[in-house]
């Protein structure tokens, strides 16, 4: 049994917290199904927490007095018993905290599940902002299951598509002609259960990965779209739109053209490097790890393309679906779950697999930018998308990327010290020309008036 001891001042501080989407109090007089509603919730959003023995503050206005203080440990039972009567079991953890009179208030934390979790009267909630919502409509607990990687979409049969859209294609004959040991396709779709083996309709992951042309028969939900813009601002204006690619076709052709294409969009930007222009080089394992990461792991039940933004000094690429399960930003680098698990097992089988390294895609892609010598990848959470923004910014520190500047170069401004160092602030670049200055290393040019400093030089 964990307990930790809280000082007054603690106590206030809880007992002051604001509810939110991860964190809620309860009064000891809670009844069951509020604490059943609450767990439910959480686990079904993006986990929290939620105190039982402190008042709401509408009851009390009066901080320390909302803590009630329970004597007996064993009065909270009916927590846990609540608890257990849900079906599946919700993870979760728990600490008893004591006041400096030995009495009690009770914590529980919510893990974020992989299941859609119900209440014992078997009503859905989820937790949005401050409050633990009901689910009731079947169609938006189907995409609750989806988002979390309970059930995939990959699973649906298309009602617009044939077998033979399938079965009579180019791609399936091409991939079968090297697959070992010799299959046709009917036997080698059902097998995979790609089509239904009763009725023989094709699946959402068959028409994915062997249809020419899924996009009329999915339509807004198997493209890419790649962006080019003409700029390095972190908001693009529509001038600097430049050109659009739209790519379509079976899953392992995408990845192959949307990574061409990228390629070649690259080797044509030029950005401020400490040797002036330089062409932006990123090592092409990380493009195609996070390319394919997005497409094989992304939740096909939302109506919308995976999108590719191409700047001057960075590659945002954003996935239509939130983290599945147990996977948090935290942990991805380390967590194992496949939402498409037919999309991956089958893109493994080609020849040449897309995903060859199956599980370590992304390291790949953080250790290859660390071995250019470039900031890892940065992953976000954006709404019901997963984004993550590979930026051409060295791992040297500013001050470093200002003096390899200064050895080429007879001085250096400061819009040209943030192009060549990836910050931003042009106050905080000024802060990092003091520390150099103080180091003895540059010292300011002036202006004809010696009013205002135009620019830096290296110290005689």
């Amino acid at each position: 049994m964990k307990e930790r001891k809280l000082s007054e001042k603690e106590i206030i501080q809880l007992c002051e917290r604001d509810e939110n989407h991860f964190y809620d109090n309860k009064a000891f007089e809670i009844k069951g199904d509020k604490i059943q509603k609450i767990a439910v919730a959480f686990a079904n959003a993006d986990g929290g927490e939620f105190i039982i023995g402190i008042k709401d503050k509408k009851e009390e206005k009066n901080a320390l007095n909302r803590w009630q203080g329970i004597q007996d440990i064993e009065s909270f039972n009916f927590v846990f018993q609540n608890l257990t009567q849900l079906s599946p079991t919700i993870p979760h953890s728990y600490e008893f905290l004591k006041d400096n009179s030995d009495k009690y208030a009770l914590r529980i934390t919510i893990e974020k599940s992989e299941s859609v979790h119900k209440t014992a009267n078997n009503t859905v909630y989820i937790r949005k902002s401050a409050q633990s919502l009901p689910i009731r409509d079947p169609l938006q607990i189907q995409a609750l299951s989806y988002s979390k990687g309970e059930s995939s979409y990959e699973d649906t049969l298309v009602n617009s598509a044939t077998a033979e859209d399938i079965f009579e294609s180019e791609e399936i004959n091409n991939f079968l002609s090297d697959y070992s040991p010799q299959s046709d396709p009917i036997d080698f779709t059902v097998n995979q259960n790609l089509v239904d083996r009763k009725t023989y309709e094709p699946r959402t992951a068959g028409i994915l990965l062997f249809s020419q042309n899924p996009t009329p028969l999915l339509p807004k939900r198997c493209g890419i779209k790649i962006n080019r813009y003409e700029t390095s601002e972190e908001i693009p204006e529509r001038t600097h739109l430049k050109k659009q690619y739209s790519i379509e076709g079976c899953l392992n052709e995408q990845i192959k053209q949307a990574s061409d294409i990228i390629t070649n969009i690259m080797e044509s930007v030029q950005i401020m490097g400490t040797k002036g222009l330089e062409k932006v080089k990123y090592p092409p394992e990380t493009i195609w790890e996070i390319l394919v990461n997005a497409v094989i792991h992304r939740d096909y039940s939302i109506s919308d393309d995976i999108q590719v933004l191409v700047f001057n000094n960075r590659i945002e690429i954003k996935s239509p679906g939130k983290l599945p399960g147990y996977v948090t930003i935290e942990n991805i680098l380390d967590a194992r779950f496949s939402r498409n698990s037919k999309l991956v097992r089958v893109l493994n089988k080609y020849k040449n697999p897309a995903n060859k390294d199956m599980g370590e895609g992304l390291n790949t892609a953080f250790q290859k930018m660390e071995e250019f010598r470039l900031e890892p990848p940065k992953i976000f959470e954006d709404g019901n998308y997963i984004k993550v923004v590979i930026s051409h910014t060295s791992l040297a520190s500013p001050e470093e990327r200002v003096m390899e500047y200064l050895e080429i170069n007879e001085q250096i401004k400061n819009r040209q010290a943030r192009e060549i160092s990836g910050v931003k602030s042009e106050n905080v670049m000024k802060r990092h020309f003091y520390d150099l200055r103080d180091k003895g290393l540059i010292e300011p040019v002036m202006s004809k008036t010696g009013k205002k400093v135009v620019a830096w030089k290296k110290k005689n």
